[in-house]
Order: C-alpha cells, then structure tokens, then sequence
C-alpha cells in the first residue's frame, strides 16, 4: 500500500508536533507544510526538510491528505477546500468556531466519504481507555481542567479551548440528547471567558459538571465518573485510573446494612474489603497525538471510522455553542444592566463593603 501523502497546515506550536511526529507514523509521509508567516515557514523547512507554502491552496493537489492545526477561526475555510478536493482531514480541535459550519463539514466528508477526524487527543490517553465497563451507563461525570495562562489560542475562550476535551469525552458516553444546559464564566485577561463551568442534564439521566480555566497557578486534568458499574477517578496527567466496583448485593439493591452489622460506625473496613472493590492503576503515559495519527491513517488506508470522527467533532462544537450562549446571557443580578451580564461584566460594589466605609468615613 502507498505512503499517506500527508500535509500539515500550520507550523506553529500544534503544527510542528504534528509534522515531526507523521514520520514515526508507518503509511505516512510529510509532503509538505503550509503557513501564512514567513518567519514560520524557513523555521519548518529547516526542521523537516520539506517545501513550505505561503498559501494552503498550492498544496492540495500534491497531497492525499492534510493535518489542520491553523488558527481554529481558519478552520472551516480550509477544510472545505480540502474536502471538496476529496482529501482526508484530521482536524485540531475545536473543529470549527461553530456548530453550523462543523456539521457542514462533517456532512461534505460524509457525502464525499472522505475520513474527517477531529483532534480530541483525550479519547487516547490510557487513564480513559483504561475505564473499561465503567464507562458504561454513567450517570453523574465531573470534571475540572485546568491550565495556566497559555498565551496562544486566544481566538476562542476557555470552552473551546480546554473544557471541549471533557466536553467530548462525556458526549462519547452517551448518545443520549441534552435537556438542559446552565453556564457561567468570567474573561479575565482575554477578550472571551477564561473561566467557565457549566451543567448539562441528559435525557437518559446523565448529569455532567464541568470546570475549566486557563488562568489557573495550579494545572490540572482530572475526571470523575460514576455510573451503574462503579465509580472512577481519572487524572490524565499522570495518568493514572482509580476504581471502586460495587459487589453484585449492592448494584441489585438487595444488600441490607441493618443485616450485615449491628455497628455501622466501624462498618468501613468491611465495607471496602468484602462489598467495594478497590483498583489503582499507573498506567504507562502514551503520545496521545502520535496515537491519534496512527488512528488516522489507518482510518484511510482501511475505510473504517476513525475514533473520533466528524460528526462526533461537530457534536462537541454544537454543545460548546450552547454553553458560551449561556455564558454570554448570564445576568450576575436579579436586575442586571447590560454591563453585568455575560463574561465581560462589572461586577458590582458589595452593599456591605459600602457601609463599612461610609461608617470608618463618619467615625
């Protein structure tokens, strides 16, 4: 089977990972690389030894497939031409700024039947694939991601920048639809939200609470899933994948505390050793991103879909829309002016901070 004719548009920071990483890739081969800024291109040729282009469009007939790691505004314009070219995509995430232009994406790849993958690294990290049954039937997920100020990816808040990751993992949980959607959020250095939570409520039952900030000292990535097969601890830093699996006795509901002890109060140690099973697995840390190309690739060359394809990438961008609209709405008051609503608001002098100086003024 021939290489992977393989373009990588964009040589910054995601783009370069990308262009290095596609020559460990078996099937694959970096053609060539795409960037607007000059500067960006001589530093690529040096580092991969291929031709740079000032403009995408002159790469596209020389290639059967690209990596998309510009500016995500850029997205939707360069995909379309790409696809419409009948070339396979893996696209950063988030796949477009915008739910309506992803799902026209994810729809041409459909019709043209074209691979289209989006670059949710999380889905390959061990401590997810590792959770196994537990991943099943999930009924309650939180999750806190978080980063310090990154100085790049400023052309979308917090949302599509970090909480999109969970946001995706969640939404590959359930195929269930969304009943509900509450959000708030603050812009702290940025012009959109830096900080942000949210609450989505399924209609299969599932409940999700995700937080995510990029102005935080501390990072973190960690997730906690609960569901009918247990519960589970996720960091994906580590990685590592704590577990407590309940015996049969208590997923039936036939376990009775008052029949198995007359003191609940020093019941634990029983409770952990004899009904709740206990599991800590470090796991060995992977290249989440070179995975990803592997899955790509072989993606294309087999015809089956990849691990997370389009239509799932427009579905995370589709959800986003909706957390930043009420992100956006959020009134801070019962009788908000229009500076204190949304992420950009005035937050108001507290009525208590007010007496106490006008009291100090008067003694």
């Amino acid at each position: 089977m021939s290489r992977l004719r393989t373009a990588v548009i964009g040589a910054g920071h995601l783009g370069r990972i990308h262009a290095k990483l596609l020559g460990q890739v078996d099937g694959a081969e970096l053609v060539a690389i795409s960037d607007p800024f000059d500067a960006a291109r001589q530093n690529a040729e040096k580092l991969f030894s291929v031709p740079t282009y000032a403009d995408y469009r002159d790469v596209i007939s020389q290639v059967d497939a690209a990596v998309i790691a510009a500016p995500t505004d850029l997205h939707f314009e360069i995909a379309k031409d790409f696809l419409k070219a009948g070339k396979h995509l893996l696209v950063e995430k988030p796949l477009t700024p915008s739910g309506e232009q992803a799902n026209q994406l994810a729809l041409l790849a459909s019709a043209k039947r074209l691979t289209l993958q989006v670059g949710h690294v999380e889905r390959f990290n061990p401590a997810f694939t590792a959770l196994g049954d537990i991943g099943v039937d999930v009924k309650y997920v939180e999750a806190v991601r978080a980063s310090r100020f990154p100085g790049r990816c400023l052309d979308v808040g917090v949302v599509m920048d970090l909480m999109i990751h969970d946001l995706d993992l969640v939404l590959s949980m359930t195929d269930s639809s969304i009943t509900s959607v509450s959000a708030s959020g603050v812009s702290v250095v940025s012009d959109h939200e830096d900080i942000a939570e949210t609450r989505l409520e399924f209609a299969c039952g599932l409940v999700a609470n995700l937080k995510a900030s990029r102005v935080s000292p501390t990072p973190a990535r960690q997730m906690q899933v609960y569901g009918s097969g247990g519960f589970a601890d996720i960091d994906f830093g580590t990685p590592s994948l704590s577990t407590v699996v309940p015996c049969h006795t208590l997923v039936d509901r036939s376990f009775e505390l008052s029949q198995a002890t007359e003191n609940p109060l020093g019941y634990a140690d029983q409770l952990f050793s004899q009904r709740l099973q206990c599991d800590t697995q470090e796991l060995q840390p992977r290249n989440a991103i070179l995975d990803e190309l592997h899955d790509f690739v072989i993606s294309v060359q087999t015809g089956v879909s990849p691990t997370v394809s389009g239509s799932a990438g427009a579905r995370a961008v589709m959800v986003a829309d909706q957390i930043i609209t009420a992100i956006q709405e959020r009134q801070w008051y019962s009788d908000a002016r229009p500076t204190e609503i949304g992420p950009r608001a005035y937050a108001r002098e507290r009525i208590e901070t007010r007496l106490r100086g006008e009291n100090r003024r008067a003694a």
